[in-house]
């Protein structure tokens, strides 16, 4: 998959600790190699509907997809831990 810096990607896992779900979009803002060699990491950016960022962090490159034309963006509300 080759992605693009500062593109709209989504999540393809739960994030709790985050209170991130799959489907959540992020924008991609640097990619990270492995400390040991492992998968490639990505540093997310996540906003809320009105633009206001919310958290950074950072995913395995498998943990994300780009989106495509035949998905729809939807809304949910952010639950405080």
């Amino acid at each position: 998959m080759n992605l693009e810096l500062y593109t709209e990607v989504a999540l393809n896992i739960d994030i709790p600790e985050e209170n991130l779900k799959k489907g959540d979009i992020a924008t991609l803002i640097d990619f990270v190699p492995h400390p040991q060699n492992g998968e490639e990491g990505c540093v997310l950016e996540i906003f809320n509907a009105i633009g206001k960022s919310i958290t950074v962090v950072i995913v395995p490159k498998s943990a994300i997809k780009a989106l495509t034309e035949n998905e729809i963006l939807t809304t949910r509300l952010l639950e405080t831990i």
